[in-house]
């Protein structure tokens, strides 16, 4: 009977005792370990601890660096799309993006058949100034070879950038030569614009083309404002497609330059932030000319903070389509190994006091970057119809109705240009062909299109090249088989392309912008904007009173 009663028991007293033993092994741990991990059962010391176990007793040695940079991902990624860990190696490259300048030889490249082509040399660069010209293809850097399956984006960057004032040996093969000529070249600060183009569409209509928002965005506006003053603007299109944001602050301080004195531009607040808010001090010179801004659904963040806040003050209109919907607010927490996380600490809302960040699910990233495919799908850059709106209304200062919830919804729709669009085209475009033989074409005929130095003058050229025959034969050698009525069909679209990519190549992004804006029916809709009158939104016509029988 005894016996049984003990064996009754006995779980119990296991159980005590394994308890008993985690609170002294804690409190040892906690008390003469030092640094060394305690055994308390939370998420952030059973993360440790499987890592000091990993570390003492796995079978194989293990890099554990390694293992937390594969690690920090995939816990950031359950929480949002744009919290994102970025590696020490990284941080550099990440930060670039935002800064108005970086330390580099100073040259634009391309990687082909595992060799870099110098595709444009930045004027007046250390690069240019040590002697290397469009065309060349880097073969070494400081005399050790650089050519092969080693060759990326990631690693080129890595060889060339460098501290200000050292020195890099970069050797090159020119065209029509077969040896190697070396270069040395003293790194130098390379600027690094976020406008690419400023010029007028006509006697009266200024164009800015603003690619990104980094810490020099607010400066280089007002440089492009100055000249387009000097030529005597009157109206003006600020193009915000396919600028995937940046610096908030820099939003604003444009937002700034347009809108009367004490207008709320945009304001954030997040669970441990609270409500800040961002108005106008009224010092704007630009406060009363006629605008419009261009987007799409490749604007984002910042961009969608300025478009904002020109519709919610009714200070602009807005022309394109739906933009992508991103409206969380990352700051940047650094590591003291030199990496960093970005993380979401806030919404931003714009002035009617929308969030315009599109829905997502917490841990499926697929099915959020899918997401501009799924409206493609959908019908939505065909048609206005098709937009979905997801979010409540609200209404801009004149009572003028507006959606959040997933992007900003221009005042006017322009759909997609498809007429053309072949089978053929879609394929020559996204295997790179076209940028291939684009490329290729230039390298082959530098010396006479050297002569051209204005848009104009070279796209006249290249239209009587039969370019597009020419990129048939060259595609049908690669594997693209040539399909003459399809070819026929998509001939417009094709020559743009090509053509316009060539003219990069030759002159520089501004008068790439230029060539593509000449047919562009969003700059044609701008344009008859302005032709109206109708820059300003109106305020929206009272509904009719019902009536009663």
């Amino acid at each position: 009977m005894n016996y049984n009663k003990s064996n009754r028991y006995m779980p119990l007293l296991m159980a005590l005792c394994v308890v008993l033993g985690i609170v002294i092994g804690s409190f040892y741990a906690n008390h003469f370990s030092g640094n060394r991990l305690n055994i308390i059962n939370s998420g952030s010391n059973r993360l440790n601890n499987l890592l000091h176990i990993i570390d003492d007793q796995y079978v194989d040695n293990v890099n554990i660096d390694s293992l937390v940079d594969k690690a920090i991902p995939q816990i950031l990624a359950g929480l949002d799309p744009h919290s994102v860990y970025i590696s020490a190696k990284d941080v550099q490259l990440a930060n670039d993006g935002l800064k108005g300048s970086f330390s580099g030889v100073g040259i634009e490249f391309t990687i082909r058949q595992d060799t870099i082509h110098v595709q444009n040399v930045i004027k007046n660069g250390p690069a240019e100034r040590a002697g290397i010209i469009a065309g060349d293809k880097i073969v070494s850097v400081d005399d050790k070879p650089f050519v092969g399956k080693i060759v990326t984006t990631e690693e080129a960057m890595h060889r060339l950038k460098g501290p200000k004032d050292t020195k890099v040996k970069i050797g090159v093969v020119r065209y029509g030569s077969k040896k190697v000529q070396s270069f040395t070249v003293t790194r130098a600060d390379i600027p690094q614009k976020s406008i690419a183009a400023t010029y007028m569409l006509d006697d009266t209509t200024g164009y800015i083309r603003i690619k990104s928002f980094g810490e020099t965005t607010y400066a280089e506006l007002l440089i492009a404002l100055a000249k387009l003053s000097q030529q005597g603007f009157s109206n003006l299109v600020i193009d915000l497609r396919d600028n995937t944001g940046g610096i908030l602050q820099s939003a604003v301080q444009m937002a700034n330059e347009f809108l009367p004195k004490n207008r709320l531009i945009v304001y954030t607040q997040g669970r441990k932030s609270p409500r800040q808010d961002y108005r106008s001090d009224g010092h704007g010179s630009y406060q009363d000319i006629p605008l419009v801004v261009l987007i799409n659904e490749g604007s984002a963040s910042a961009s969608e903070i300025f478009t904002g806040a020109m519709q919610d003050n009714d200070r602009a209109t807005i022309i394109g389509r739906r933009s992508f919907g991103k409206g969380l607010v990352q700051q940047q927490i650094a590591f003291p190994d030199g990496s960093m996380i970005r993380l979401t600490i806030a919404r931003y809302y714009t002035p009617s006091g929308r969030c315009i960040q599109k829905p997502y699910t917490l841990g499926d990233d697929a099915d959020y970057e899918q997401d501009l495919i799924t409206r493609y799908q959908h019908g939505e850059f065909f048609s206005q119809d098709s937009i979905k709106h997801t979010g409540p209304a609200y209404h801009t200062s004149i009572g003028r109705v507006v959606y959040g919830g997933g992007g900003i919804t221009p005042d006017i729709f322009v759909a997609e240009d498809t007429t053309g669009m072949t089978s053929y085209y879609k394929q020559a475009a996204m295997s790179g062909l076209i940028l291939q033989f684009a490329y290729s074409y230039t390298d082959d005929n530098r010396l006479k299109l050297n002569n051209f130095k204005e848009m104009m003058e070279l796209s006249d050229y290249l239209t009587k090249q039969n370019m597009v025959d020419k990129f048939a034969t060259y595609a049908d050698k690669r594997g693209l088989q040539r399909r003459n009525l399809l070819i026929m069909k998509s001939h417009k679209l094709l020559e743009e392309f090509i053509n316009s990519r060539i003219i990069y190549n030759m002159l520089d992004e501004q008068a790439w912008m230029q060539y593509l804006n000449v047919d562009d029916p969003v700059i044609r809709a701008a344009q008859k904007v302005f032709r109206d009158n109708a820059a300003f939104p109106k305020k929206p016509a009272p509904a009719p009173k019902e009536r009663k029988a």
